[in-house]
């Protein structure tokens, strides 16, 4: 049986679940099925059994990776304690999935001992450390909650309303999807080009989490250009972001065929550096904080008129 808790150095961390992307990412390259792909259905975004919040950055990455390699078909997940908490048990012969949490610690009091009180230094350090969970389907003595589904013209509904407490502006016409910097305009295909409505949020979705790197929005750099590692990195972060709220508003994420042309560079940024990937997550997950702080705020200016 796999322990609760793994000790591991921050390194293996990065690398194992690193790893375990790259390996799905390569897995679907195929058909371009990636490992945020999912159906829209009320149980696609990963929560904690004890807790029942949702996962967050990286770790909803690597559940999905660990849920669509093992074909689970729920996203409800908890430790080997959490489970038997419930008077649940986990199968023997089932393995864990890893999951990553930020712990912090204080600086090394050796590195005072100069005597610089000054230190730019921040006083506290984050490290990665992990611990495994279990998903449902690999547990006897539980049955998940009927969860109910919004109909689709609900939902789609929804995604419209989302996207335009944005307040980003929108202009639709040509055949091509694009953020525009200098003008901080998304560009869209006419809604009739896409295949269904689905397809059109998800790409607007992506564009918009572009748009979110604006200066007065976010203020990530989108100076990369085509074939370049900052390229690559933004459009996994966009990616990824379009899958987590897709996943909040219940639409489902296809693959795309102009995925390919990204794939091996997404591939080989990750090869070379074990923490891009939990660099991409963070910023996508800060990105769709933001979107849904966007939300808050036109309620609250609803409220008030």
């Amino acid at each position: 049986m796999t322990t609760d808790r793994r000790r591991q150095t921050p390194i293996d961390i990065y690398e194992r679940v690193t790893n375990q992307i790259i390996a799905a990412i390569e897995a679907g390259a195929g058909n371009y099925r990636m490992p945020w792909h999912h159906d829209g259905s009320a149980i696609t975004t990963p929560v904690n059994i004890a807790s029942t919040k949702t996962y967050r950055g990286i770790n909803i990455l690597s559940l999905w990776a660990a849920a669509h390699a093992a074909g689970y078909p729920t996203g409800i997940w908890g430790t080997y304690r959490q489970w038997q908490a419930l008077g649940a048990q986990v199968r023997k012969g089932e393995h864990g999935h890893l999951v990553v949490f930020w712990k912090a610690s204080d600086r090394d009091r050796a590195d005072d001992q100069d005597g610089d009180r000054e230190s730019e230094e921040p006083a506290r350090r984050m490290f990665a450390r992990g611990y495994s969970v279990f998903n449902c389907a690999q547990v006897d003595g539980y049955t998940p909650a009927v969860m109910p589904v919004l109909a689709e013209a609900e939902r789609i509904d929804r995604a419209e309303r989302f996207c335009a407490a944005l307040g980003i502006e929108i202009r639709h016409g040509g055949s091509q999807a694009y953020y525009r910097p200098a003008t901080d305009q998304v560009q869209m295909p006419r809604f009739a080009c896409f295949r269904d409505a689905v397809a059109y949020y998800a790409v607007l979705l992506h564009e918009c989490g572009h748009a979110s790197g604006a200066s007065h929005r976010l203020g990530r750099d989108l100076s990369g250009r085509f074939g370049t590692a900052a390229y690559a990195m933004e459009e996994c972060t966009v990616e990824l972001l379009s899958a987590m709220i897709c996943a909040d508003l219940g639409l489902s994420v296809e693959p795309r065929p102009d995925h390919a042309r990204y794939i091996a560079s997404w591939v080989d940024v990750m090869n070379s550096d074990k923490r891009a990937i939990f660099t991409a997550a963070s910023k996508a997950q800060e990105i769709a904080d933001w979107m849904h702080a966007q939300q808050a705020q036109q309620d609250e200016a609803r409220g008030a008129a």
